[in-house]
């Protein structure tokens, strides 16, 4: 079909029984194929499925190979002109695959677009993953309309009537992406393993010079941290690590190094704050991502050579110029249009 629901499942057996049916009713409204892609679970996913959802189809990868590469191998079994990338803890109470494939549909230079992300615990809330579009500072931290760092707002329908819904980056919990782009641009990146590949992704489209699109039309709910839980160490030294990669291979030259050493002082700075309240597994979260940056710089190099050649826009309107940690915290900004 020309539009593949594509999600990605890890020991979720329970979260397949009580989400996947609302992807089954108006995915399949939408005309597309539903696909789990299973990373290797060791509950009873597979059995669920099979018994439960025999009309989904099934791919089963060999061993975890976490959210970046798990879909990069699944997609690769996957023919269609567009994918949704859709979490196991992802409620659908609309059809969402159209309208956000219709906004691709007449946008030929937008190459991937996002629904409305809320909250399925506060559905009157936003979702901190993604919330109403993401952007970043220029020190790399993210953020979204409807969420500054973790101060996440009620929806009013502010953001239905922006004035542009170009974004700088899709939420990976639920995004729309046209499938010649990803596979141009080889996907996620592998060493990601999870956390921050997709805005690495929408970062390396919008250097191509593509958009990304928000579409208030349609509106998703999302359990949030399904996998690994606010507070973990494990998910601070991915978020560390892979926003340093990421900005490496994606800054425009002129900012590189600067914005780097900034950002490596900030996370200095943080975590000072983590041993000054002896949470020590959070210190040595982000000094083994440091270690690991640096380890991954001759990798990466080579990532940044080959990037360029095909770089044709370094500045982007949708990354704010400043920083939303001083803004947020010191200036106790913490809307989006208060920026």
């Amino acid at each position: 079909m020309k539009t593949a629901v594509v999600i990605l499942n890890y020991n979720g057996e329970e979260l397949l029984r009580k989400y996947i049916p609302t992807a089954i009713k108006y995915a399949q409204n939408a005309e597309c194929e539903i696909v789990v892609a299973d990373n290797h679970s060791s509950d009873n996913s597979l059995k669920v499925l099979a018994e439960e959802f025999p009309q989904v189809r099934v791919i089963t990868l060999d061993q975890n190979y976490g959210f970046a590469q798990g879909y990069n191998l699944a997609l690769q079994q996957v023919n269609s002109d567009y994918y949704i990338l859709c979490n196991n803890d992802i409620e659908l109470r609309s059809d969402a695959v159209t309208p956000l494939i219709s906004l691709l549909e007449s946008n030929p230079n937008a190459a991937a677009a996002m629904p409305k992300i809320k909250s399925l615990r506060q559905p009157e809330m936003f979702e901190y993953a993604g919330a109403a579009g993401g952007f970043i500072d220029r020190y790399g931290y993210p953020f979204c309309r409807g969420r500054i760092l973790d101060n996440v707002e009620q929806d009013n329908g502010q953001y239905n009537t922006v004035k542009s819904n170009q974004i700088f980056w899709a939420t990976g919990a639920f995004m729309a992406v046209k499938a010649q782009i990803f596979k141009q641009l080889g996907g996620f990146d592998d060493s990601f393993f999870a956390h921050m590949e997709e805005i690495d992704l929408c970062w390396r489209i919008k250097n191509l010079g593509m958009d990304i699109l928000y579409c208030p039309e349609a509106e998703v709910f999302h359990l949030g941290g399904a996998t690994l839980q606010q507070g973990n160490p494990q998910k601070l030294y991915l978020n560390y690590r892979n926003c340093l990669k990421m900005m490496y291979k994606n800054l425009p030259p002129k900012r590189l190094i600067p914005t780097l050493w900034v950002r490596m002082i900030l996370d200095g700075m943080s975590s000072a704050v983590y041993l000054c309240k002896l949470q020590f597994k959070f210190f040595f979260a982000v000094f083994k991502a440091h270690l690991a940056f640096y380890a991954s710089l001759p990798k990466l190099i080579a990532e940044r050579k080959k990037l360029k050649k095909t770089a044709k826009k370094y500045y982007h309107n949708e990354i704010f110029n400043g920083s939303i940690v001083y803004r947020s915290i010191i200036k106790k900004q913490k809307t989006f249009f208060e920026f």
